[in-house]
């Protein structure tokens, strides 16, 4: 199956609203619902597999092993968070490699010093602003196809550098050959609106329900100038909200069989996860 282009989607002036998918769960129901691009979060792949923050801990093995699955299972075109390249120049030039073999339609990657951490928590420092665009250059070069395979540059200078120290970095990491801009946890919409006037390449927000910048439509987000948004909190959250209920209704009743507890359909989740193919096998093939 041919999945959706963000390039030819960014070009034809598409806005592209893309969810966070923080396990297969959520992959195989968002096939259900229908989206033609999804966003692969280091947090959240980090925390669903692992169980633990999104501090550096993670390795590229296992996040290009997490990249693959989920490329395999979703329908739809794989935005890839790969945190910093995962260390120095050679590790990008790897890190773009395997995450465009493994099936990423977009690569992000930040100017953290490694080990990084979340982009919405405390403590964050940057590397120079030469030494990422140098990372930047590595990374499109790196790429086999540099038609569909996009390189988005993200900056967390915001609380490092302030508004405009960002802004000049997300301005040189244009420059430096980047074809998506991120400027991380922006704090008001007034710099979101300053940051898109004054950056031409396409822009790239996060919308990271808890975090530092205020969550907007798409509608609104693309009358700023956005071109493209990423929702990496809303199913984690949300199935974790779901998940706490459950064991709490379990909890206090001793019983799943409640109308307080609203469960996904077996017979349609079998589905979902290819059960149906299985059966068909099984009749063709079981002795």
């Amino acid at each position: 199956m041919r999945k959706p282009s963000l390039r030819a989607a960014l070009d034809s002036g598409q806005f592209v609203a893309a969810p966070g998918i923080h396990d297969m769960i959520a992959a195989v129901v968002s096939n259900k619902v229908g989206f033609d691009f999804i966003y692969s979060s280091g947090f959240w792949g980090t925390a669903s597999v692992e169980g633990i923050p999104d501090a550096g801990i993670s390795t590229y093995t296992e996040m290009v092993k997490r990249l693959s699955i989920l490329c395999r299972t979703s329908n739809a075109s794989v935005i890839a968070d790969a945190d910093t390249g995962y260390g120095g120049l050679l590790n990008v030039h790897h890190t773009v490699r395997g995450y465009e073999a493994a099936g990423a339609t977009a690569i992000q990657l930040e100017d953290q010093e490694f080990p990084k951490k979340c982009g919405h928590t405390p403590f964050k420092r940057v590397i120079s602003t030469e030494d990422m665009c140098e990372k930047i250059k590595v990374a499109t070069e790196a790429r086999e196809n540099s038609t569909e395979t996009l390189i988005i540059a993200r900056t967390d200078a915001r609380q490092v550098e302030g508004f405009d120290g960002a802004v000049e970095r997300g301005l040189r990491f244009q420059d430096a050959g980047a074809d998506v801009i991120f400027v991380e946890a922006l704090e008001n919409e007034d710099e979101m609106h300053r940051a898109c006037e004054r950056i031409s390449a396409p822009m790239m927000a996060n919308m990271a329900d808890g975090g530092k910048t205020p969550i907007k439509s798409a509608k609104e987000l693309e009358q700023m100038g956005y071109q493209l948004a990423i929702f990496p909190s809303t199913t984690g959250l949300a199935a974790a909200a779901a998940v706490e209920h459950a064991l709490q209704t379990l909890k206090k009743e001793g019983n799943s069989n409640t109308p307080d507890l609203n469960l996904f359909d077996f017979a349609e989740f079998n589905e979902l996860i290819g059960f149906g193919e299985v059966w068909e096998f099984e009749k063709k093939w079981a002795k």
